[in-house]
C-alpha cells in the first residue's frame, strides 16, 4: 500500500466515524441560529482533524501536499459530508489576501481566529458594479489615522453571520477606475454598518445588502497600498478556483449524480421507470462523460497549476456550472411534480441536495457571481485561444 493509499483508507474511517448520518435531514428547514452552531461545530472537527485548511500554508495549521488534498476532497465528497458554506470566504478568499498581501500583523490577529469559527464576507459587489466590478462607487476618504467609508454592498454572501468583511472602496474618484480602489478589512461590528438580509427564488436569505454610513476603519486595516486594491482583489478572486472547484465538481460528481440515478430507477405511479426509456439512460451516460471531463480537468488545474493555460480558470467554471444547471434541470423533469413540492433543502448542502427545483434555481447563482458565463467565455476567447481583445476605456 503506498502512502496515498493509506491515507486515503485514514480519510475514509474517518469520514465513516464523524459525518452524521443524519445532517441532511437535521438541517433542513432550521433556523439560523441551529445553521450557525452546525457550521461551527463541522468545522471545529474538521480542525481537529487537520482537515480545514490543508491548502494553507504549513505554518498557519495546513501544508497538506496537493495529492493528499485531492484525496481529501474525493473521500468527503463521496462520504457526503456537509460543506463548510460558512467558513468559505474566510478559509478562501479572506486568508488568501492575508498571506498574498497582508501584513505580519495582521495574519497573526486573522488567520488564527478564522480557525477558531471567525466568519468573513465579501464586500465587493454594488448595484451597478457586479461584473463590472471596477465601477464601484463605495468611497472612502483618510482622515489622519482612519479612513470614512460610505456606500452600499449588494449579494453579500453569508453577511448577516459576518465577523469581518473584505471590503473594496474608492480612495481616488478622479483616478482610472481600476486605479482608485484600495482593500480593507472591515469589522462588522463598528457603528454604521447595516446588514439587511435578501430573501431569493428559493426562500433562502443567504444574500444579504451592506449600508456603509460614516463607517470609520482604521488606517492599518488597509490591505497593500492605498489605491492598489484592485491587483490585491484579483488575488482573492483567484482563490475561488483551484482546489475549491475541485471539491465541487467531486461533490457534483458523487452524491448529485449517484440521486439522479436514483430517482430515474424510482418506479413512477404506473409502474414503468424513467430508466426503462433509452433516451433517459443516454442522458445519464452524457452527464457521466462530462463528470468524468470536469473531474479530470480540476485535478490538472491543481497537480500542473504550471502546465496550463490562463484561461483554465475560467474553463473550469463555466463547464461546472453549465453542467450543474444541465443536471439540476433534468432531474426535475425526472422528479416531475413531485420536485415541484419540496419547499427546502439542507442548509450546509452543496449546489446538488436532491431537491431538483430547489437546486435548479439556485444553479443560476453560478452562472452569473464570479464572472458571469458570459465573462468566461470572453476570457478563454481573449487568453485563451489569443483573440482580439475588447477595448477597454479606462
Amino acid at each position: 500500500m503506498t502512502d496515498l493509499d493509506a491515507f486515503r483508507t485514514h480519510v475514509s474511517q474517518w469520514c465513516a466515524e464523524h459525518v452524521p448520518a443524519d445532517w441532511r435531514a437535521a438541517q433542513t428547514g432550521v433556523g439560523d441560529e441551529e445553521f450557525v452552531a452546525f457550521q461551527k461545530s463541522w468545522f471545529a472537527e474538521l480542525h481537529a482533524a487537520g482537515f480545514a485548511v490543508p491548502h494553507w500554508p504549513a505554518a498557519w495549521g495546513g501544508g497538506m501536499p496537493v495529492a493528499e488534498q485531492i484525496v481529501l476532497y474525493q473521500e468527503l465528497a463521496a462520504h457526503d459530508a456537509p460543506r463548510l458554506v460558512l467558513a468559505f470566504v474566510g478559509i478562501h478568499h479572506a486568508a488568501s489576501t492575508l498571506l498574498i498581501a497582508g501584513t505580519d500583523a495582521q495574519r497573526r490577529r486573522h488567520l488564527p481566529a478564522i480557525l477558531d469559527g471567525e466568519i468573513w464576507v465579501q464586500g465587493f459587489s454594488e448595484p451597478e458594479a457586479g461584473s463590472d466590478l471596477a465601477s464601484l462607487r463605495t468611497s472612502a476618504r483618510r482622515e489622519d489615522d482612519h479612513y470614512v467609508v460610505d456606500g452600499q454592498k449588494l449579494w453579500a454572501s453569508g453577511g448577516a453571520h459576518a465577523d469581518w468583511c473584505l471590503l473594496l472602496a474608492r480612495t481616488d474618484p478622479d483616478a482610472p477606475k481600476r486605479k482608485g480602489i484600495s482593500y480593507f478589512l472591515l469589522d462588522m461590528a463598528t457603528p454604521g454598518v447595516d446588514v439587511r438580509p435578501i430573501r431569493n427564488a428559493i426562500g433562502d436569505s443567504h444574500f444579504c445588502e451592506v449600508f456603509l454610513n460614516d463607517v470609520v476603519i482604521p488606517a492599518d486595516h488597509l490591505i497593500g497600498a492605498e489605491n492598489a486594491g484592485w491587483q490585491v482583489a484579483q488575488a482573492t478572486l483567484g482563490a475561488e478556483r483551484g482546489m475549491t472547484m475541485l471539491e465541487l465538481a467531486e461533490r457534483l460528481g458523487n452524491a448529485g449524480f449517484r440521486w439522479l440515478v436514483e430517482d430515474c430507477a424510482h418506479p413512477r405511479p404506473d409502474g414503468s421507470r424513467p430508466l426503462d426509456d433509452a433516451s433517459v439512460r443516454d442522458a445519464l451516460a452524457r452527464f457521466e462523460t462530462e463528470l468524468s471531463g470536469l473531474r479530470a480537468m480540476c485535478r490538472a488545474v491543481v497537480e500542473r497549476p504550471d502546465a496550463g493555460g490562463p484561461a483554465d480558470p475560467s474553463i473550469v467554471k463555466l463547464f461546472y456550472s453549465e453542467l450543474l444547471q444541465r443536471m439540476t434541470d433534468f432531474g426535475t423533469e425526472i422528479g416531475g411534480l413531485d420536485a415541484h413540492t419540496v419547499l427546502a433543502k439542507p442548509m450546509s448542502s452543496g449546489w446538488e441536495s436532491g431537491a431538483w427545483m430547489l437546486d435548479y434555481i439556485g444553479s443560476w447563482e453560478w452562472t452569473i457571481p464570479g464572472g458571469t458565463s458570459e465573462i468566461q467565455r470572453t476570457i478563454i476567447g481573449e487568453r485563451g485561444l489569443g483573440l482580439p481583445r475588447e477595448p477597454v476605456t479606462s
